[in-house]
């Protein structure tokens, strides 16, 4: 649902049919990553904010600062706002544009997982540390060695081998490292470097973590995504070619990679039989939702998985001021997920 459409939506009634309601309202959250720790629901979101920064495609006004961490008991109940868990402030590395992270636990310590633009405005990701899967968090003094780009999620798998995923085109700048080298030249331009269309479409990043979770164990390589005859996805292929908001789960074994296609407001999934894909293209998650982005997660709660997503019903479609909100995932007997449309008819 492009912005430019919101002057025509009546939000007492689309707020009505919406699936699901904001999860909090007292502030404005995005890009929920949400996991179970010792029997109880963590939501580690972006906290949306309005700096008065003018719109751009280079998201420049997406200019959060800090990052407050949900919690749930169960699946039906309040989510309480735990606080301040990490300012920009206190990450050494980091100007500006805490966006999108994720967490993950190891060994009794909990892992804050954040993408910010360092002092010579390119994105890096950060890890910071905690006893509480609520924070506050320590950053470390740096980023982490050889991270680049936005949108981190950690995944770990049943062997306890944790891999994070990565990447975000336009204003995420993940264009801008196809070389292998970051092209600072045309900062202005969100779409400078992006493919041609008949190019394969730039392509998502994994990194196994060492056992610390604090550096790559490897360099970084690409995520595949291809169609159903083994090719990778064009450029030209907006509906179904990877942006950002990159996840990772499981369901009867397979690998469900999962993520935003940006522009044309889907969340799709790709299914592979390891970490590192390649990943077939599968479908549809979530239907466009109010608001520009669309950015999920999918955590399994008591058996069954649910999808974590946000829209800005709430701010009446302000595109920067978002809201998360839950949804169950069903199945079919295929494996395919049963697509999501966030607001009935």
């Amino acid at each position: 649902m492009p912005e430019e459409s919101i002057e025509h939506i009546n939000f007492d009634e689309l707020n009505k049919k919406a699936i699901s309601q904001p999860l909090v309202s007292h502030i404005y959250t995005a890009d929920p990553s949400a996991h179970v720790f010792d029997g109880k629901i963590y939501i580690y979101p972006s906290h949306d904010i309005d700096a008065g920064e003018a719109f751009d495609d280079l998201g420049s006004h997406f200019a959060m600062e800090d990052y407050h961490v949900l919690s749930m008991d169960t699946i039906d109940s309040k989510a309480v706002d735990n606080g301040l868990a990490l300012h920009v402030k206190d990450v050494p590395w980091a100007k500006q544009q805490m966006w999108a992270p994720d967490a993950n636990e190891k060994d009794g310590k909990y892992y804050l997982f954040f993408p910010a633009k360092a002092h010579d405005d390119i994105f890096r990701i950060g890890v910071a540390i905690s006893d509480s899967p609520t924070g506050p968090f320590k950053a470390e003094s740096e980023a982490i060695k050889g991270s680049f780009s936005i949108d981190p999620a950690v995944f770990k798998d049943d062997d306890g081998s944790c891999y994070m995923y990565f990447g975000g085109l336009w204003g995420g700048q993940l264009q801008r490292w196809r070389t292998g080298e970051f092209r600072a030249d045309q900062p202005e331009s969100p779409t400078a470097f992006i493919p041609e269309d008949n190019e394969p479409a730039l392509l998502p990043y994994v990194a196994k973590m060492t056992d610390n979770l604090l550096e790559f164990d490897e360099k970084a390589k690409e995520v595949e995504i291809i169609d159903e005859n083994g090719d990778l996805l064009l450029a030209k292929d907006i509906d179904r070619r990877f942006f950002e908001a990159a996840w990772m789960h499981k369901h009867n074994g397979k690998y469900y990679f999962s993520y935003s296609t940006g522009d044309t407001h889907f969340i799709c999934y790709a299914i592979g039989d390891n970490p590192y894909g390649p990943f077939t293209y599968a479908g549809k998650v979530l239907e466009p939702v109010v608001g520009w982005t669309s950015h999920h997660s999918i955590c399994n709660v008591d058996g069954k998985d649910y999808l974590f997503y946000h829209d800005s019903s709430l701010s009446k479609g302000v595109t920067h001021l978002r809201s998360v909100k839950v949804i169950e995932i069903n199945y079919n007997s295929d494996g395919t997920i049963q697509t999501i449309e966030p607001y009935r008819d």
